[in-house]
């Protein structure tokens, strides 16, 4: 629970008036506080709460609703907090974690420390229910009570530079492997950890999850070293055979190309592999300069023209074109009341499939027009866009594609620079369909459904016949040539600017063989790295 602001109060009219509102405010405010400046400006206040009992009870409750950086700002080591807070609950990932107050003691006047006890509930797994008294100090500074962060906090026996496991087993055993039977996780007297190299430092901790859910009798709490050596067994018994190992849908090889691909590039990369046929992610990757928060698979972006697939499907299908379709592509035209322009060149009279190719934004722009309002989002939806699941472990967006408000923003919308987004995992869902000609349920797991929170039916399979025509031309013969020498590549580049313009996201969407895949480069402000960068994950495969 983040601590309120105070809003600033404007003061008009009379000075006598001015004077009554003012001795009001300080009446209400008898704490000390301070009224803000008559510019209205905000002040920053401090973190923490204004007595001891407020300080414990809201980082309890902040605790158990899951929300650790509440937790840690109400602390006094508010980075080292929110660290330790995030992975203890990654790492035991319990379905119910109780936090509640015991004792806290008295607080004498003037005094500014304090202390108590409160108990931690953590529900495991079935059967599963671990329970313990955790002592905490307060602390008063600024004026505001803080708690005093140390790892205890998490449990009294934990020590600095100590983490709290799950281990199910006496002997290291595989936990989880990708697709093929090779380890991804391997489970031991240390806890869940990485196999070779960590393969799949993004999904990790969603991996790490799902083992305390795996079925077997083996289950313990340890805490270890910063080597990952168990100090102690605190709850539970590992078994001295392991469970049977979770098989996720990574593909070990595909997963090792994508993140040498991206490891390779200096700005923001990331990049998402899918299976054509079952739906497996196969690789999930971001380097360095994206962050560690998975954006990969619920960061959404303007597609810019990678977004022309689903123009082209609502074209063919709604419009009644097909690749040989005779279209203009001018330069600069005004469409509606808005002035498109192309990338610095102009076809004439050409054909889709040539427009597509070169990607004719005044193409586009005008084919999107000729559209029922509703028509981008339709297609939009026959290609997964708008599509939701409930993957075990992981939060995924796909995209947000709603009918334009205006003929203007259908236009902007019809080369992917209006209100659509899409994120990278959108994108290769996208691809996925074209490829396959069917709805595409992404999965994680082989032994642990997806949910499907609202699915989707795919375009006729003569609209993507023609759709495929476009996106195969787009290497052979248009903005993406860098991906010929990768195979039979079929694809979609685009580049979309945002915020002032200045700047502006790198797109790849499309499929080779059974392998459909998005590639986005955060302000790359060129198409052409994502191309490459795709060559370069297709040819490792």
């Amino acid at each position: 629970m983040s601590p309120g602001k105070r809003r600033g109060i404007l003061i008009g009219g009379a000075l006598l008036i001015v004077v009554v509102l003012v001795a009001a405010f300080f009446v209400l405010n008898s704490g000390g506080s301070t009224p803000e400046a008559a510019t209205g400006e905000t002040a920053v206040e401090s973190p923490g709460a204004l007595d001891p009992r407020s300080a414990i009870t809201e980082y309890l409750q902040d605790l158990a609703e899951n929300n650790p950086d509440a937790a840690a700002r109400l602390t006094d080591d508010n980075p080292a907090a929110a660290v330790a807070l995030r992975d203890a609950r990654n790492t035991l990932n319990p379905s119910a974690l109780a936090a509640k107050l015991g004792v806290l003691q008295p607080t004498a006047a003037g005094a500014k420390q304090t202390g108590g006890t409160f108990s931690l509930t953590w529900t495991l797994k079935p059967g599963k229910v671990w329970t313990y008294d955790v002592p905490f100090q307060l602390a008063q500074t600024g004026g505001k009570w803080l708690v005093r962060w140390a790892p205890s906090l998490l449990h009294p026996k934990l020590e600095a530079g100590q983490r709290l496991v799950i281990t199910t087993a006496v002997q290291d055993t595989t936990a989880v492997t990708d697709r093929d039977g090779k380890p991804l996780l391997v489970s031991g007297s240390g806890g869940v950890r990485a196999a070779g190299g960590d393969p799949a430092p993004l999904l990790r901790s969603a991996l790490v999850g799902q083992v305390t859910a795996a079925t077997g009798g083996g289950f313990a709490v340890d805490r270890v070293d910063t080597s990952g050596k168990s100090v102690e067994t605190l709850f539970g018994k590992a078994a001295a055979e392991g469970a049977k190992p979770l098989v996720s849908s990574l593909s070990l090889a595909a997963q090792s190309s994508a993140q040498t691909a991206v490891d390779g590039y200096r700005g923001s990369a990331m990049l998402v592999a899918l299976d054509t046929g079952s739906g497996d992610i196969l690789a999930v990757a971001q380097n360095a300069a994206a962050g560690n928060t998975p954006k990969a698979l619920n960061g959404l972006f303007e597609p810019g023209s990678s977004f022309k697939i689903a123009t082209a499907v609502a074209a063919v299908q709604q419009s009644g074109l097909n690749a040989g379709s005779s279209v203009d592509c001018p330069g600069v035209a005004t469409i509606g009341t808005r002035t498109v322009r192309n990338e610095d060149f102009e076809l004439g009279a050409t054909n889709l499939q040539t427009a597509f190719a070169r990607s004719c934004n005044t193409t586009f722009g005008q084919l999107a027009l000729d559209l029922p309002a509703d028509g981008l989002k339709k297609a939009a939806d026959e290609l997964g866009l708008n599509a939701d699941y409930e993957i075990p472990g992981i939060n995924t967006e796909l995209g947000k594609v709603e009918p334009a408000a205006s003929k203007d923003e259908q236009v902007e919308d019809g080369f992917g620079q209006g209100r659509i987004q899409a994120s990278c995992l959108g994108g290769a869902v996208m691809a996925a369909t074209v490829a396959s000609g069917k709805a595409i349920t992404p999965r994680l797991w082989h032994d642990l459904e997806t949910k499907v929170a609202k699915g989707y039916s795919p375009p006729p399979a003569a609209v993507l016949g023609e759709v495929r025509k476009l996106m195969r031309a787009v290497v052979t013969s248009g903005t993406g040539r860098a991906a010929a020498g990768a195979g039979t590549v079929f694809g979609k580049t685009g580049t979309a600017q945002f915020g002032d313009g200045s700047n502006a996201t790198g797109w790849f969407v499309g499929y080779r063989g059974n392998v459909a895949f998005a590639v986005v480069l955060e302000n790359s402000n060129d198409s052409g790295p994502a191309v490459s960068l795709a060559a370069k994950f297709l040819k490792a495969l």
